[in-house]
């Protein structure tokens, strides 16, 4: 059963500049929202997988069913591959939302939260040695008079939030956060951090 890591944080806290930290040779990223990564040489680092690229280490795909063949290549046919990183992963489910709005049925939604919960749940079924890092943003859970309770990974749809705890599925969750280290200087200087 593979490490399944989640990375939690609204954007510019880091998550996804936190990438260039991986050794790409034994790194495979699959990109759900197809945006460059940001930071500086990623493109000669990971290279298109494709089937007349095998040895590739990224893809940009949102579709599920193409995600669980990637993870079940890795898992079988790249044993240099340790950490694959579902890179914007709630965008799986926004996407879905999205091209589905016309649909009023509730069986949508279940759908939804299904494709989902199918990819985490993947992790079950490689092999010891991988690591499922999947990067997201996160629901704030406020109180009355406005302040933050709590912050868990963001989900759509009542089903999932009713009938899963998607923190729950995680051997760690790390939140990401920038924290302004001299706000009085003329330009803030700020370090980022993962807080468990």
């Amino acid at each position: 059963m593979a490490e399944l890591i989640g990375i939690v944080g609204k954007s510019g806290t880091g998550k996804s500049t936190s990438i260039r930290t991986l050794d790409p040779k034994s790194t495979f990223i699959i990109n759900v929202a197809s945006k460059p990564l940001p930071f500086k040489g990623w493109k000669k680092k990971y290279t298109s997988w494709a089937k007349d690229n095998a040895t590739g280490n990224y893809a940009a795909t949102s579709n599920v069913e193409t995600i669980g063949k990637l993870l079940d290549f890795i898992d079988a046919k790249r044993p240099e591959i340790t950490t694959v990183v579902l890179e914007d992963s709630s965008y799986l489910m926004s996407f879905e939302i999205f091209d589905r709005a016309k649909e009023s049925s509730y069986t949508k939604q279940i759908e939804i939260a299904e494709h989902y919960a199918t990819v985490l749940r993947k992790a079950h079924k490689l092999r010891d040695d991988l690591a499922l890092v999947i990067i997201t943003h996160p629901d704030e859970e406020k109180n009355t008079f406005g302040e933050m309770v709590e912050m868990k990974m963001k989900t759509y749809g009542k089903m999932t939030d009713k009938y899963m705890s998607l923190d729950g599925l995680f051997t760690y969750v790390l939140f990401a956060k920038s924290i302004v280290l001299d706000d009085d200087a003329e330009e803030p200087t700020y370090r980022y951090v993962f807080d468990t």
